[in-house]
């Protein structure tokens, strides 16, 4: 099974005395479904963090996507986000564009023509059901509503991973619960795989998921 994510002796943090995580070692499959937990404060979000380049490894290493993390330069950075959906807890949608055109975002940063652009923001929109709100704008929405403009955004360009910061944990349990159905499907139906930090794993999640905890500066996997 081809990696997607390999970690090796890693360890991330600001400063040596303000280390997050500490030779931390594991491999995501590129089939996998990842669900990773731990208290607040643990490091999960600096984890996730790393996946996508905010910040770097302190040491050891870490490869993304074939891409070595270490010292990585913004060019090369830059192709490899074209490979990664993002969604955060706080949407991070650009409140003066409107639902149609934060879905395009991606896609116009490929430099794909407006039409096709247009066209395939359309589609996602109809799959999380918002196609009737193309022309909203995002302070126009619930927050649920926000999170799966977020999710489409992050579908756009067919990612190979998609990373996942909380996305539920601004949401009631109805909002939750269709967010999760979604991230289900990206694994499901367009073979993506799935990386999502979380407070709380849903008793309803019906999919195989490999369960990985963060705790005392280490990392390790649940049977």
């Amino acid at each position: 099974m081809q990696k997607i994510i390999s970690a090796k002796d890693l360890s991330l943090g600001y400063t040596q005395s303000e280390l997050v995580v500490q030779n931390v070692n594991f491999e995501i499959d590129m089939s996998d479904f990842v669900l990773i937990t731990g208290k607040s404060g643990s490091g999960k979000s600096t984890v996730i963090k790393s996946l996508y380049g905010e910040i770097k490894p302190y040491s050891g290493s870490l490869e993304v996507c074939l891409t070595q993390m270490q010292n990585i330069k913004q060019g090369r950075l830059n192709e490899l986000r074209k490979k990664i959906g993002i969604i955060f807890q706080n949407y991070r949608l650009i409140n003066e564009w409107s639902v149609e055109k934060n879905v395009m975002l991606p896609l116009m940063i490929k430099g794909l023509s407006h039409n096709v652009c247009k066209n395939q923001a359309q589609k996602l929109l109809k799959h999380v059901n918002l196609l009737h709100k193309s022309h909203k704008y995002p302070l126009e929405l619930s927050g649920g509503e926000q999170q799966r403009v977020a999710m489409a955004r992050a579908l756009a360009h067919n990612p190979h991973l998609l990373l996942c910061d909380e996305p539920t944990g601004n949401l009631d349990d109805y909002s939750s619960d269709v967010i999760w159905s979604l991230l289900k499907s990206a694994k499901e139906f367009l073979g993506t795989c799935v990386v999502v930090v979380t407070h709380k794993i849903p008793a309803t999640l019906r999919i195989p998921y490999r369960h990985f905890v963060i705790e005392s500066g280490g990392m390790h996997e649940i049977a």
